[in-house]
């Protein structure tokens, strides 16, 4: 959009007063307060089109004639019309903006129809006229709205320079038909913004019929409900919503037009339809059914058949002459013999419509202030009444029964925000001089002593000139374009220049006559480039005041202050083990600082409830050398450090699988979140190495000596290891390590605790297996099974990790952790999902068999683990440790009786004393082999969760068949 720099407004200041402008809205109110610098004007071509349609059919195939084309103009009767500037032809400049007010495109003639119509017919009518608009419509326009209430349609189109520049568009209903709300009768509203800054409204409207003074009333309540009940949406202003709604008034141009039924009410309808036909060659005779004489041997009137229907509207009393045409040159007066102002001339058309203006009951309102007069302006009405006429006709007015009075019933007002203005400012000088009066009167004062004449419109009223007032009684202050002149000297502030105000009578489809007029605006409207230039600059400044009042950190890495810390680096991590790093956070700013972390989203996978960032954690210590935590957020001094230790440790069984599988990363970005200030964003790496845990057996069975790690790299794999590898082992090489390491130190553990006074070993049935009773920290312990892990994913000596320092029992609980964690990391299980099914199904209850039948028992479960030898084989190997283990770590006492005790019924349930053998050293035995079946039996099966009560006690007394019948050395 070209626009003309207005530079002769100084700008205002662009802090909005607070100092501290960051959000949106700062940017947007700082932005708008220095409107004027990137403000400038242009001119804007608008045309707007109004007509009553009637319902009738075809009236969509005239609307390209007479509103883009301009045809339909019946001369003279259109030679009144505003004329264009000298040397330029008609309409010759571009059109910006197309408006279409159509009226009554539904015909609604019962409320029975309107109800059943009303929620019908929208869409229809809406394809129906967009299709026949945008059929005539000359190229290059583009479509901009579309709003139907009922027969009321409005139609915008803009040219492709403008449409690009139209913003906020919003619509609106009013009903003020049946029952006061219903949208038979109303108006429909279009609100536009060009050029970010330039509001326009435009009313469709159609008011109340009728021509008694109860229906002028409705008219004039009509134009109150609509013009209070208008609210549009709020207006989106540099991308910042306004907090509320656009109020009717508010705009810069307001254009109402439709049909609003204002007639000329004090006059009789065939008088007026008399003198008009008179101006239309013709003598309308009401009085007989002879045709009437042409005048002077001319044509009275053009006819035409309806294009609309096919059919011929010829019913009339009117006669013409087909041999000559009423545009033809001879049947016009030589335009020579015309007065150059055409009011001038009584016997002239323009000198009856001025005799019929002053009657209208829109001027009237007006004058009396009931509608229409807080700033509305109407062209000069050149053209003959646009109501009513037969359809099919040019000029030819009502002749059905009712024989309705031609009015002017369909108008387009404008009005722009200062002749709104100069009206409230009128109202407000008028309401001070009636109190000045009141006041001069209360004191005595008949008169101002300074006013030399005084004027009583009551007493001087026989005085005034002819032609000051109306006839019959009727005050109207005409239309005179001199009273908005300005000054001598004085800048002209009117913005609106009415080029054309018409109708077209050719176009006879409806009983209404269309009208159009052309308006020249002058728009404020924003220069792109002269825009982003003051926004760019209005951003370094709020940026640059933000940066001096906001607080700021500067982040350090540890131990080398020149590499990037926003990129923290842990190095290798493997299962369990622990790594760190540290930053060093100051507060180098000039005000206090407050910042924590932010809390990272769970990245949770659906099937194995992985989440991501378990495996890393964040703590703020004090800098000094107390190493204090200081809690998850705090607040700096400007000078002030602080350390943020970040920790990272894999101890999560799905992510320890993911990780080896390749579907997750050791990579996690922190958000350091500075209240009021600029947030942070932390980067924190490690590099996964491979493990034995979290795999399947028929993974792990696959590699060969020297560790899984050395095996991956060397066969360059990523992720998962193939089944089409090469078997190196019948079983994990890691469980045959940790079992025979536990059979060692269980061994040791009992020939220490026999042969030294001062050590003895637990007595709790469940060690060295069961996690409560160990006796080390939780700390050390994973930093010596870490070790153990390291040592089985690189084939090591586990013995050899092992703390010289250590005692045989702390070996022994350690190293019976790491095995139970190897049995739980593992995929598919010692006993997958589907031997657990299996073994429900063919194995009977062990609790009902007798001693004899539990070798038969044990053959059969072997026989169905088979089916995976190496799964087989994993099994057998574990169950004959753990069993060598209870018997090893079983008191002496106990193992005096053992032959006695496996001569008795074995029993799998919980015993109540008697029966079971609890009392000597068999039923410690007995009870340390229960408690070992429930540790080992949830982490040996696989058979689903949730398990119940059934199930877990079957896979607990399977595995502690095993336990109790395990081979003799």
């Amino acid at each position: 959009m070209q626009t003309a720099r207005n530079s002769s407004v100084r700008s205002e200041p662009s802090d909005g007063g607070d100092g501290h402008l960051s959000t949106p809205q700062s940017l947007a109110h700082a932005l708008t307060l220095r409107r004027s610098e990137y403000m400038g004007q242009r001119k804007l071509r608008v045309k707007i089109g109004s007509w009553n349609t009637a319902g009738c059919t075809g009236t969509d195939k005239d609307v390209g004639s007479w509103f883009f084309r301009d045809e339909g103009l019946t001369h003279p009767l259109d030679r009144l019309q505003v004329s264009p500037k000298p040397n330029e032809p008609k309409h010759a400049a571009a059109i910006d903006l197309y408006v279409l007010g159509l009226q009554e495109v539904v015909d609604l003639n019962t409320t029975k129809e309107y109800v059943s119509r009303v929620y019908t017919e929208s869409n229809n009518q809406i394809t129906k006229w967009r299709s026949a608009v945008e059929a005539a419509i000359p190229s290059g326009y583009e479509f901009v709205s579309a709003e139907q209430m009922v027969g009321l349609l409005t139609l915008v189109y803009a040219s492709s320079d403008i449409v690009k520049h139209i913003s906020n568009v919003s619509t609106q209903q009013i009903g003020t038909g049946l029952l006061g709300y219903f949208g038979n009768k109303g108006a429909v509203a279009t609100r536009i913004v060009i050029g970010e800054t330039t509001r326009m409204v435009f009313v469709n409207s159609h008011l109340a019929s009728g021509a008694g003074p109860s229906y002028l009333d409705r008219r004039c309540w009509d134009v109150a409900q609509i013009a209070s009940k208008m609210q549009f949406d709020p207006l989106v202003n540099n991308g910042v919503l306004d907090d509320a709604g656009d109020q009717f008034g508010d705009e810069d141009f307001t254009f109402w037009f439709g049909d609003l039924n204002f007639r000329l009410g004090s006059l009789p309808g065939d008088d007026i339809r008399r003198i008009l036909t008179l101006h239309t060659r013709g003598e309308y005779d009401v009085g007989s059914n002879k045709p009437p004489e042409p005048l002077d041997g001319e044509p009275v009137i053009v006819m035409r058949d309806s294009e609309s229907d096919g059919e011929t509207t010829t019913t009339s009393s009117i006669s013409f002459n087909t041999e000559q045409s009423l545009d033809s040159e001879t049947s016009l007066p030589d335009p020579d013999d015309f007065p150059e102002d055409p009011s001038q001339d009584p016997a002239s058309l323009q000198a009856t419509l001025d005799s019929l203006l002053p009657h209208d009951q829109l001027r009237q309102v007006i004058a009396s202030r009931k509608a229409f007069h807080d700033g509305w302006k109407e062209g000069p009405i050149t053209f003959l009444p646009t109501y009513k006429y037969d359809v099919g006709s040019v000029a030819l007015f009502d002749s059905s029964e009712k024989r309705r009075a031609p009015s002017w019933c369909d108008r387009i007002l404008y009005r722009t925000r200062e002749y709104k203005q100069a009206f409230e400012k009128k109202v407000v000088d008028e309401e001070a001089a009636r109190k000045k009066d009141d006041e001069m009167k209360s004191r005595g004062m008949d008169a101002d002593e300074d006013v030399l004449f005084s004027y009583d419109p009551e007493d001087d009223k026989e005085e005034q000139e002819p032609g000051t007032s109306t006839n019959r009684g009727y005050q109207y202050d005409e239309y005179d374009d001199d009273d908005d002149q300005p000054e001598p000297g004085s800048v002209a502030t009117d913005r609106v220049n009415l080029e054309l105000y018409t109708s077209y009578q050719r176009i006879t489809s409806s009983d209404h006559k269309p009208l159009s007029s052309i308006f020249m605006l002058t728009c404020d409207c924003v220069a792109p480039e002269e825009k982003a230039k003051v926004h760019a600059e209005v951003a370094r400044q709020l940026d640059r005041a933000e940066n001096e009042g906001r607080p700021v950190i500067t982040l350090v890495l540890e131990g080398d202050a020149t590499q990037d810390a926003n990129i923290v680096e842990l190095g290798d991590l493997s299962f369990l083990a622990t790594k760190s790093n540290s930053l060093t956070i100051a507060n180098t700013g000039g005000v206090p600082a407050s910042f924590s972390f932010m809390d990272r989203p769970s990245m949770d996978n659906s099937d194995s409830g992985l989440q991501s960032h378990d495996w890393l954690t964040t703590t703020f210590v004090k800098s000094d050398d107390s190493g204090e935590a200081v809690g998850p957020s705090v607040m700096l001094e400007p000078g002030e450090t602080v350390t943020v230790v970040l920790d990272g440790q894999v101890s999560s069984m799905p992510f320890l699988r993911a990780l080896n599988n390749g579907h997750a990363s050791l990579e996690e970005v922190l958000v350091l979140r500075v209240d009021n200030g600029r947030d942070h964003f932390i980067t924190v790496r490690g590099q996964w190495l491979p493990s034995c845990f979290g795999r399947s057996i028929d993974e792990l069975i696959r590699v060969p000596e020297g560790g899984i790690r050395r095996f991956l790299q060397d066969k360059k794999i990523h992720g998962a290891i193939p089944y089409d590898s090469d078997v190196h082992c019948s079983a994990p090489r890691e469980l045959f390590k940790l079992t025979e390491l536990i059979q060692t130190l269980a061994e040791r553990c009992a020939a220490d605790a026999s042969i030294l006074e001062d050590m003895s070993l637990p007595s709790d049935a469940g060690w060295p297996f069961d996690a409560g009773t160990c006796a080390l920290g939780s700390h050390e312990k994973q930093a010596v099974q870490s070790c153990v892990i390291a040592a089985l994913d690189t084939d090591g000596a586990i013995a050899e990790v092992l703390p010289i320092e250590l005692s045989s029992p702390h070996k022994l609980e350690l190293v019976s952790s790491v095995l139970l964690l190897f049995l739980a990391s593992l995929t598919d299980g010692l006993v997958t999902a589907q031997m657990c099914a299996r073994l429900s199904t063919t194995i009977p209850p062990l609790a009902t068999l007798p001693p004899s039948a539990w070798p038969d028992t044990k053959v059969q479960i072997l026989d169905v683990l088979s089916a995976a030898p190496n799964h087989n084989i994993a099994f057998v190997f574990l169950t004959s440790t753990v069993a060598r283990v209870a018997r090893e770590l079983t008191p002496p006492a106990t193992t005096a009786s053992r032959a006695e005790g496996q001569q008795r019924r074995l029993s799998f349930r919980k015993s109540g004393g008697g029966g079971g053998g609890e009392t000597n050293g068999g039923g410690a035995a007995a009870k340390r082999r229960r408690r070992y079946a429930e540790l080992l039996a949830p982490l040996t099966f696989r058979s689903g969760e949730p398990r119940d009560r059934v199930t877990r006690d079957r896979e607990r007394a399977t595995l502690e068949l095993f336990l109790s019948l395990e081979p003799q050395d």
